[in-house]
């Protein structure tokens, strides 16, 4: 609980934390901020990081006058970092998924997989750049992507296009709104609406989704 309890703070005081960072490391910052949108988006057992917020941030930080982080070199190290990440994360799910359906097991039946790469055939590239924008979704997405065979350049295109307009959204929303006197003094609670603005979508879903099966089942 105690790990939970400090996730929680660092994700809603993160320019303060970002801040310390830069004074610590200096231009150095660039690397370990890249390093953690790859590993958010390449490692899929690693889909907690914040990375909506830490994009809105570190757009914020960079405006200031005395910030050596410049925007367009955040702008391009990250999209790298978001890209290069489902990248890894894609060829993980390819490398791994034939071999786990392989013996056709209870919950990884062969079935599965085959609806898999019919819904990346047909809804693959909205799924890869939609996904960019709900958390713990965007990390699993290449990732099933992989597992599904979706086409290797097709999945390349939509994860560019995803990548550039996550990355550049976020920064430049940060850049332009983040130092504004009223989202300084409530950061927090900007926080916490990113990230409730972006798991909406899904919780919305499934909401309708349980509506309707009861739906289904008075009527039987």
């Amino acid at each position: 609980m105690d790990y939970v309890y400090k996730a929680v703070r660092f994700f809603l005081h993160i320019d303060k934390h970002l801040n310390d960072l830069i004074t610590s490391y200096g231009l150095l910052t660039y690397g370990i901020l890249f390093a953690i949108i790859f590993i958010e988006t390449g490692i899929v057992i690693m889909p907690f990081l914040p990375g909506d917020s830490l994009l809105f941030a570190v757009g914020a930080l960079s405006a200031l006058p005395e910030n050596p982080l410049e925007i367009k070199t955040l702008a391009i190290i990250l999209f790298l970092a978001a890209f290069l990440g489902d990248m890894l994360n894609y060829a993980i799910g390819s490398y791994i998924g034939p071999k786990a359906f392989e013996k056709n097991y209870r919950w990884l039946k062969k079935d599965y997989l085959t609806r898999t790469q019919v819904f990346y055939e047909k809804y693959g590239g909205p799924t890869i750049i939609m996904a960019r924008f709900i958390p713990i979704i965007r990390t699993f997405a290449p990732f099933i992507a992989g597992v599904g065979k979706m086409r290797y350049g097709r999945f390349i295109l939509f994860n560019m296009i995803g990548g550039v307009i996550w990355v550049e959204l976020f920064l430049w929303l940060g850049y332009y709104f983040g130092n504004h006197s009223y989202v300084k003094a409530n950061f927090s609670f900007i926080v916490l609406g990113i990230i409730l603005i972006s798991v909406l979508p899904p919780l919305i879903g499934l909401i309708m989704r349980w509506v309707k099966n009861q739906k289904t089942n008075s009527e039987k």
